[in-house]
C-alpha cells in the first residue's frame, strides 16, 4: 500500500511558493527530497545492520562501527543524484536500496524502455533524458538496459497458450533491417487472438524474408507445440499458402478473408475524394443482413463503380469464396470477426515504433522494440470485446464440444 504523505508536509513545502523549475528542475525541491529519502533510508539500513543508532553509547565496544560514507552517482527516473552511502568497518554492509555496483533505480530502466518501445533511436533517448532530467547517459547503459530484456522476450514467445481461440488473426506489415550487413525489408507477421474469456492477446511474433505454405505450417506448427489445440475462425488477407497450412494444421478451421484488409486494398485504387462514397458502398456488402443482399450490394457496388473500378470488382468476385463464410454467423460475431478497433489500434501502434527508428541494425533490435510496443498496447486490454457474451453462445452451439468448459 503506498504511504500518503501528511498534508501539512506538503504545505510547508510550498509555502514559498517556489516555481515549475525550483521544484521540477536540476537541484530542485523534487531532486533534494530524493536525495535525502534515499540518504536517510541508507543510514536507516546500517542502522539495523549495527543494532545501535548513529552515536549511540549502545556501540561502544561492539566490535564493528560505522566508518563513514562513499559518495556515489545513481540514476532515477526523474534525476541524477550523487549520494551518500555508509560504510562499517568490517565492511560487511550491504545496503538493499542501493546494491553495490547499482547505478540505477529501476524506475530509471522503465523510462528507457518505455522510450525505446515507443521507437526512439539511442540517440534521442540521451537526448530527451539529458533534456529532462539533466543526466548524461551512454549508447552503452541504454543498450545494456534493453538487451536486458531479451531473455524476458525470449519467455515471452515461447509461452504456453490457450488450448481454444474462438477466433484468430494473421496480419504483416514490412520493417527494415540491416541483415549481412545490408539493409533490406522484412516481413513482421503478428499472430492474435480472443480467448474464451473474449480478451485480446498477442499468441506470436515473427520476422521473416518470405512466405509460403512450408512456413506458415511451421508457424501454426509452433502454436500447437505452444499448447493450442483448435481455432473455431482464423482471418488473414493476402498471404501466400496459409489457407493450405491451416487446412493441414488445423483442419476443422474456418479460412475468413480479413475484411479490414480486403476494404484498405480496394480503396488503394480510389482518390481521396471518392473514398468515403466507395467504403461506404462496400460497406453494404459486407455489413449486409444476409448472403443474398451481399451479392446484391456486390452486384450495385460494380454497377455504379465497375467502370471507373473494375479492379476493386474483381479482386471482390475472385476472393468471393473466402469473403462470405462469415455471413454464417450472426451479426454479433461479424462485427467480431470484421472490427476495424481489434486490428488497427496494435497495428497503427506496431507501424508508428517501427516507422519512426527507420532501419533497426539487427532482428533482436527490432524484436525488443515490437514486444514492448505490444506490452505497452496491451496494458489497455482489460475489457472482452464487445457484445462477446452473445458471440460466446452461438460458438457453443455452432462447435458443440469443441468448446470446452471454463
Amino acid at each position: 500500500m503506498a504511504m500518503k504523505v501528511n498534508d501539512a508536509i506538503i504545505d510547508q513545502l510550498l509555502s514559498d511558493t517556489p516555481t515549475a523549475e525550483e521544484l521540477f528542475g536540476k537541484g530542485g525541491l523534487v531532486a533534494q527530497l530524493t536525495k535525502q529519502l534515499i540518504d536517510r533510508s541508507l543510514e536507516a539500513e546500517i542502522t539495523h545492520h549495527l543494532g545501535y543508532e548513529k552515536h549511540a553509547i549502545e556501540g561502544n565496544n561492539t566490535g564493528n562501527s560505522r566508518n563513514g560514507s562513499t559518495s556515489k552517482m545513481v540514476k532515477t527516473s526523474a534525476s541524477e543524484l550523487s549520494v551518500s552511502i555508509p560504510r562499517d568497518r568490517e565492511g560487511e554492509f550491504e545496503p538493499q536500496l542501493i546494491k553495490p555496483h547499482q547505478r540505477r533505480f529501476t524506475g530509471f530502466d522503465e523510462v528507457v524502455l518505455s522510450l525505446y518501445g515507443k521507437g526512439m533511436t539511442v540517440r534521442d533517448i540521451q537526448a530527451h533524458v539529458e533534456e529532462t532530467y539533466g543526466s548524461t547517459v551512454s549508447k552503452d547503459l541504454i543498450s545494456t538496459i534493453t538487451d536486458g530484456i531479451l531473455d524476458e522476450v525470449k519467455t515471452w514467445r515461447n509461452r504456453p497458450l490457450d488450448a481454444v481461440y474462438p477466433i484468430m488473426y494473421i496480419d504483416g506489415f514490412v520493417a527494415k533491417c540491416r541483415v549481412d550487413k545490408q539493409v533490406s525489408n522484412r516481413t513482421v507477421y503478428v499472430v492474435y487472438g480472443i480467448n474464451l474469456e473474449g480478451h485480446k492477446d498477442v499468441l506470436g511474433l515473427y520476422v521473416e524474408a518470405t512466405e509460403g505454405a512450408k512456413y506458415w505450417l511451421s508457424v501454426l506448427t509452433e502454436l500447437k507445440n505452444r499448447g493450442m489445440q483448435d481455432v473455431f475462425i482464423l482471418c488473414a488477407d493476402g498471404l501466400k499458402g496459409l489457407p493450405e497450412a491451416v487446412e493441414a494444421a488445423f483442419p476443422r478451421t474456418i479460412f475468413q478473408t480479413c475484411i479490414v484488409h480486403k476494404v484498405r486494398s480496394s480503396l488503394k485504387y480510389v482518390s481521396y475524394k471518392e473514398k468515403k462514397a466507395v467504403a461506404n458502398d462496400l460497406k453494404k456488402i459486407y455489413q449486409a443482413q444476409t448472403l443474398e443482399l451481399a451479392e446484391l450490394a456486390l452486384d450495385e457496388f460494380e454497377s455504379v463503380w465497375g467502370e471507373r473500378f473494375a479492379a476493386i470488382v474483381r479482386s471482390w468476385r475472385n476472393d468471393w469464396a473466402l469473403i462470405i463464410p462469415f455471413f454464417d454467423y450472426s451479426l454479433e460475431i461479424r462485427r467480431v470477426i470484421y472490427t476495424t478497433n481489434i486490428i488497427e489500434s496494435l497495428n497503427r501502434t506496431l507501424r508508428k515504433a517501427v516507422k519512426v527508428r527507420g532501419h533497426f541494425p539487427t532482428e533482436d533490435a527490432l524484436m525488443k522494440v515490437l514486444y514492448l510496443a505490444i506490452k505497452g498496447v496491451s496494458k489497455k486490454w482489460t475489457m472482452p470485446v464487445r457484445n462477446w457474451g452473445l458471440a460466446l453462445n452461438e460458438f457453443t452451439i455452432r462447435f458443440g464440444d469443441r468448446v470446452p468448459e471454463f
